[in-house]
């Protein structure tokens, strides 16, 4: 059977350097860049999402970039459908897909496939917040004595959660999660992919850098352009704080400080979810 060339995933929280180091992975590696991003993924908010710049996308094909309207919809099952048929035309054509991204929950999509634990549902929830802790517990002895065993005792919402799993499969969650984990696992043995790591302070730096180049380069006019657009492209960060500005709310320098605030928050999260990824190497740039 033919060999074909597996993925390489470059992961790493907002403005840790993805971009410059996929490109030096797809020149070591005959590679095309592939989209990770949330964001990126729509048109015509590039700066705000900080997508590669034109010169950068001219060095290797770039793909899934930019292939969205404002308007659209996406989640992480609807990427996935969207970049199965690439990498798999890529490696076809003998290339290595260079995916990059800082989306942690498309990435795992991707690698890992969804968790087999379902949403949680409203209706239930609801009945089961009306119960008492001992009350909730007392049910999830007898349906999963495991789980209630290891589950935080204390913690309603945890012990709350782990019945409403086995209400809605009509299993135990602690083997949906033991079955989980051994399918992790195997999987792991199998990805490669680096989680860029750099000091608090650098990271810091060039997360205040860049917002003040985005700004200074057409973010504001992006979210202006946009105006009444509605869609996920909506929560990327800045576009709150631009329209605040563009209110009259608050000053330039005032959105500028809350979008770096914003950002190094949304980077502290990044670098939590990645952290737990153990099939990522990691990489101190």
């Amino acid at each position: 059977m033919p060999s074909f060339p597996a993925p390489i995933y470059v992961c790493g929280a907002t403005a840790s350097g993805k971009t410059a180091h996929a490109l030096r992975l797809a020149e070591e590696h005959d590679g095309e860049i592939v989209n990770a991003d949330a964001f990126q993924l729509f048109r015509r908010i590039e700066i705000i999402s900080a997508a590669p710049s034109e010169q950068e996308k001219s060095l290797f094909p770039h793909h899934l970039f930019g292939v969205l309207e404002p308007g659209e919809h996406c989640d992480a099952g609807r990427y996935c459908e969207m970049v199965a048929p690439v990498i798999s035309e890529l490696q076809a054509r003998g290339k290595t897909p260079i995916i990059v991204g800082g989306s942690g929950l498309y990435l795992k999509f991707l690698t890992h496939g969804p968790s087999p634990l379902p949403k949680g549902d409203e209706v239930l929830r609801t009945k089961l917040d009306a119960r008492t802790t001992e009350d909730l517990l007392e049910e999830l002895e007898t349906l999963d004595p495991v789980e209630a065993a290891q589950v935080n005792r204390g913690n309603k919402r945890y012990v709350s959660r782990s019945l409403e799993i086995c209400l809605l499969t009509g299993g135990k969650v602690s083997e949906l999660r033991d079955g989980w984990e051994l399918k992790t696992r195997e999987l792991d043995q199998n990805l490669t992919g680096y989680w860029l790591v750099r000091e608090r302070e650098e990271l810091h730096r060039r997360i205040a850098l860049r917002t003040h180049q985005m700004l200074d380069e057409g973010a504001i006019e992006e979210v202006e352009k946009l105006d009444g657009i509605g869609g996920n492209w909506e929560k990327a960060i800045g576009v709150k704080e631009i329209r605040r500005y563009l209110g009259g709310e608050i000053s330039r320098d005032e959105c500028e400080e809350l979008i770096v605030f914003a950002t190094r928050q949304y980077a502290k999260r990044q670098e939590t979810w990645f952290r737990r990824e153990r099939w990522l190497q990691r990489m101190e740039l």
